[in-house]
C-alpha cells in the first residue's frame, strides 16, 4: 500500500521523477501509473540476491532509496523468528553495501518501527527518539539491527542514511492481512449479508496504538528524503493513542452494524506491548511535518476503499 500512495504523492508534485521499484512480485498498480511526471520501471527480484541487487543499483544510479522491504508482521516473526531476522537484516545489509560500492551521492531512508521501543512504563509516554530501545519480538530485534547498521555505515563510511521509527499506519487500500483492515473486512461482510449485528474474533483489543494515515506517512518520508539530517532518527507518529476496541466501535458506527467481539487465543501475540504512543516533536520542529488526517476520516476512507 505505501509504495502506491508514495508514487501517487509524487505525481502531485511539480517535478519529474524516475522511479525504480524492486519487489518480489509485480504489483497491480504498476500497470496503472500514467502520471506525466513519473517514469516508472520495476525489477522482480529477491533482495537476498546480493549480486543481482548490485547490478540493479549500478545500472540505475539512484539519488534516493526508500527502503520498505521486510517481513513486517510481528505475529509472523514469532512463528518464524529465524527467517524474519535473517531476511530483514540481510536484505538491508545487501542494499547499503550495494549503494556504498556505487560510491555516488545517494540518500537512503531506512524505515524502522515503533516496535523497537518494546515495553515502556506509561509515565515515559509519549516516546521521544532518545528513549532506550528494548525490542521484545524477533521483528523488533531485526529492526533495531537495521538501525544499528545504518548508524555504523554513517559513522564509519560517511553514508547518507536517515532513519525512522514509524508507528502504525493505516489507510485506504491497506490489505486485510493487517489488523484494522481485517476488522473492516469482517464487519463489512456482516453488513453485506443483510444482518444488522454480528460477532468477530479478535486478539487483544485493549492495546493502545498510535495510528497515522498512510497519506500523511508518505509526506513524512518525502520530507525526510528531502531534508532529514544524515544519521538522525525520527519518529513518524501522531502523538495520540487509540484503543483497538474503540477503533472497532468507530468502524461499526460507520457501517451501521452492532458488533460484539470474542478473543481468540491464536490471535494474541506473545508479550504484546500494552500501550505505545510516540512524540512527533522532532520531525515537526526540524521539518514542519505533522499528522493531519484524523483517525475517523482514515477509517471512513478505509471502509470505502477496502481491498477484499
Amino acid at each position: 500500500m505505501l509504495p502506491v500512495i508514495f508514487v501517487a504523492y509524487l505525481s502531485t508534485l511539480d517535478e519529474s521523477f524516475e522511479v525504480f521499484g524492486i519487489d518480489m512480485v509485480r504489483p497491480a498498480f504498476a500497470d496503472r501509473i500514467s502520471a506525466k511526471n513519473i517514469a516508472f520501471r520495476q525489477e522482480i527480484m529477491d533482495l537476498m540476491d546480493a549480486a543481482k541487487l548490485r547490478r540493479v543499483v549500478t545500472s540505475f544510479h539512484p539519488d534516493y532509496v526508500l527502503h520498505l522491504a521486510a517481513f513486517s508482521s510481528v505475529a509472523y516473526s514469532w512463528k518464524h523468528p529465524e527467517e524474519t531476522f535473517l531476511n530483514n537484516s540481510t536484505i538491508f545489509m545487501n542494499l547499503i553495501s550495494a549503494v556504498r560500492e556505487l560510491n555516488e551521492p545517494c540518500r537512503i531512508l531506512s524505515v524502522g518501527s515503533s516496535e523497537e521501543y518494546g515495553h515502556v512504563p506509561e509515565d515515559a509516554l509519549p516516546l521521544s527518539e532518545t528513549y532506550p530501545l528494548q525490542p521484545n519480538s524477533p521483528y523488533a530485534v531485526a529492526r533495531v539491527t537495521q538501525e544499528r547498521l545504518s548508524d555504523m555505515y554513517v559513522r564509519e563510511f560517511g553514508m547518507d542514511i536517515v532513519m525512522t521509527r514509524s508507528f502504525n499506519h493505516i489507510g485506504p487500500g491497506q490489505d486485510k492481512r493487517f489488523v484494522v483492515p481485517s476488522f473492516v473486512d469482517r464487519m463489512k461482510r456482516i453488513g453485506e449479508s443483510g444482518a444488522d449485528s454480528g460477532e468477530i474474533e479478535t486478539g487483544n483489543i485493549e492495546i493502545i496504538r498510535d495510528f497515522v494515515d498512510v497519506r500523511d506517512v508518505v509526506k513524512a518520508y518525502y520530507r525526510l528524503l528531502e531534508a532529514g539530517k544524515k544519521g538522525e532518527v525520527y519518529n513518524v507518529c501522531s502523538g495520540k493513542g487509540i484503543r483497538l476496541s474503540d477503533l472497532i466501535e468507530i468502524i461499526a458506527g460507520i457501517l451501521e452494524v452492532q458488533i460484539t467481539t470474542r478473543v481468540n487465543p491464536e490471535y494474541v501475540r506473545p508479550n504484546d506491548i500494552a500501550k505505545i504512543i510516540g512524540d512527533p516533536n522532532k520531525i515537526y520542529r526540524e521539518l514542519g511535518w505533522k499528522a493531519e488526517i484524523n483517525c475517523e476520516q482514515t477509517l471512513r476512507d478505509l471502509v470505502g476503499k477496502m481491498i477484499l
